[in-house]
């Protein structure tokens, strides 16, 4: 696709020595134990001495501790397959597409390391010998231009792509439809009219803007929730009012307050690689909570339209018919695709809500109910995306049915994590 692992695995040969590559080994348990202190106090040294990254990265996802997590996660992954990259490929892949729509470049790289190695002596102390780092100096090296090498044929291919562009381009808002009591829709079309890059179901956008009182811009990825066969771009914006440790969104509600009709937005180009496999005919269950549904109804869509005797099962999960987004337009297609089963799982269903043709169950949706549903014998694909207990649970009823791990999809929105916990 973008790059093949023997890349990666020629690299390595060409580049780490058996002895660095022992020494970076030896060092997966201690990252194991204290990795999130370590991607901690690096993320507060480089915002510290280069402050204008802040216009790139999440800050809520700071705060919150999920991106740190993250990170602590991916250089864990890289020491401990230090000597066979290509394992974690899939992984480089699915990062090298975020950094493409945030804008992340080359020049960046030697900050995150010089950082990176600070945090490492700084965490561990006289644990962290000259030897230890300086074998983690040349293993990022050889990491970092892995990530380069990705990415550089991302920009290039969607540059070269019909429609395609470079960075963040300015879109029109030339419509603006609530969905629900916190989702909004929001309806993009470039500013020169000039035609748009075509994109993968399941696929999001980036959408960079400068709030009126902060110093710094917010970029946030959404993915787009219509059919790629239409000339603009939707985004389905989840309004978060923010509860406990987890703070109001600061530009999903200035989407919501103050975006209006011909106001612009500045986005980068579709990336992501979540997307429906069109390759093969077997049923195709989906499975969204909340705002998750926007990923998954770009798949239904498509999958309907280019394969309209694959067999569909969709269950939704919501609080309830109040905040349920695009039930109108999933009914539609199950109107008219016979192939096409649709179920709702409301968590606290008014007496309206139960009375839904659709509505299949209160309270969560459990593994039974999935027994009832997947078509197990027939090895179906499973595509699911939603806050992250929702997803585990869905996770581990799967694995109670005994689905194959190769037949199962899904996506974090935010940093990547584990369902597997």
């Amino acid at each position: 696709m973008f790059i093949g692992g023997e890349i990666m695995t020629t690299t390595m040969d060409k580049t780490l020595k058996k002895e660095t590559i022992d020494i970076i080994k030896s060092t997966v348990p201690v990252l194991e134990k204290y990795g999130e202190q370590i991607t901690k106090r690096f993320y507060h040294l480089m915002f510290s001495n280069h402050p204008e990254l802040l216009n790139i990265f999440n800050h809520a996802h700071q705060k919150q501790g999920r991106q740190p997590r993250a990170l602590a996660q991916a250089v864990y992954s890289a020491a401990k397959y230090i000597d066979q990259l290509e394992t974690i490929l899939p992984v480089v892949k699915q990062i090298g597409h975020k950094h493409r729509s945030l804008g992340v470049k080359p020049e960046h790289y030697p900050i995150v390391g010089k950082h990176l190695l600070l945090a490492i002596k700084d965490v561990l102390g006289e644990a962290a010998t000259e030897e230890i780092i300086s074998a983690w100096e040349e293993a990022y090296g050889v990491i970092a231009d892995v990530f380069i090498k990705v990415e550089k044929e991302m920009y290039e291919e969607v540059l070269n792509e019909p429609g395609g562009w470079e960075d963040f381009r300015p879109f029109s808002v030339v419509k603006k439809v609530k969905e629900s009591t916190n989702i909004t829709s929001f309806y993009l079309k470039p500013m020169n009219q000039n035609i748009i890059k075509s994109f993968l179901p399941g696929q999001y956008i980036s959408v960079k803007v400068k709030i009126p009182g902060e110093d710094y811009t917010h970029i946030r990825q959404y993915s787009l929730s219509d059919s790629p066969l239409n000339d603009y771009y939707r985004i389905s914006v989840k309004r978060e009012e923010g509860t406990g440790l987890h703070p109001a969104g600061k530009v999903s509600n200035y989407l919501h307050d103050h975006i209006q009709e011909g106001d612009t937005l500045d986005i980068s180009a579709p990336a992501g690689d979540f997307t429906v496999d069109l390759n093969v005919s077997t049923p195709v269950i989906f499975i969204s909570g909340g705002v998750g549904i926007t990923p998954l109804l770009s798949m239904v869509k498509t999958v309907v339209h280019k394969q309209p005797n694959r067999q569909i099962h969709y269950i939704h999960a919501a609080i309830n018919g109040q905040v349920h987004a695009f039930d109108k337009e999933i009914k539609e297609l199950v109107k008219n695709h016979e192939n096409f089963s649709y179920g709702i799982c409301y968590q606290n269903p008014t007496e309206s809500d139960k009375q839904h043709p659709y509505f299949i169950k209160e309270g969560y949706i459990d593994t039974e109910l999935l027994r009832k549903v997947i078509p197990a014998e027939k090895s179906p694909q499973v595509y699911f995306c939603g806050p992250v207990p929702f997803m585990k649970n869905i996770y581990r009823s799967l694995m109670e049915l005994g689905i194959e791990e190769a037949q199962i999809f899904y996506e974090f929105f935010g940093p990547s994590g584990s369902l597997k916990e």
